[in-house]
């Protein structure tokens, strides 16, 4: 299988990853995981590849690979869509993040994004308003993590398990809540 953990620096894509990885490596599987930052530190594009099976030899997906998209920022599914498999599913926060052609004006954010993901297979998740309920927009990476979760057979514990091993103590709880909402969206 792999998935795709795509947004903006600063979205917490890194962490997001970290967890699944870490969750996979649970359940048994032999997992590679792929960071590449871009310009991360000035909002730039994250891009991060999970792979995982019985044996995985590369952690690079290539074009029309990717079975799962989790897009942070509606933009960001547009422009890594040729990465996923004809049968393939999105997983995209409802945000809108601008990109820098955007704020200097030289581009306008495109419109009809649900438009231009018609034809995919594609949950829109409002993940921000789903985090600020779990106490912090900087949760919506885990808010996506747990519609993800209810898309694999893995235990919602094992998934709580190590959301406690990676975050700091202090937003544990938050983040399980926010992970509690994510899961509770019909995915």
């Amino acid at each position: 299988m792999n998935i795709m953990i795509v947004g903006v620096g600063g979205q917490g894509s890194l962490l997001a990853s970290k967890i699944l990885g870490n969750v996979l490596i649970e359940k048994g599987y032999d997992v590679k995981v792929s960071e590449v930052h871009g310009m991360s530190q000035r909002g730039g594009s994250v891009v991060t590849y999970v792979k995982y099976g019985e044996k995985v030899y590369s952690p690079i997906i290539d074009k029309g690979e990717a079975d799962v998209i989790i897009a942070f920022e509606q933009l960001e599914a547009v422009r890594y869509i040729e990465y996923l498999k004809p049968n393939g599913k999105m997983l995209v926060s409802t945000q809108k993040i601008d990109p820098m052609p955007v704020i200097i004006g030289n581009a306008k954010y495109p419109e009809n994004i649900e438009g231009l993901l018609a034809n995919i297979e594609t949950t829109f998740v409002d993940a921000v308003k789903l985090a600020e309920q779990a106490g912090s927009v900087k949760a919506t990476n885990i808010v996506l993590l747990g519609v993800l979760s209810k898309n694999m057979d893995i235990l919602a514990e094992t998934w709580k398990e190590n959301i406690k091993k990676l975050v700091a103590e202090r937003f544990v709880a938050l983040n399980i809540k926010a992970f509690d909402l994510g899961s509770s969206v019909c995915a």
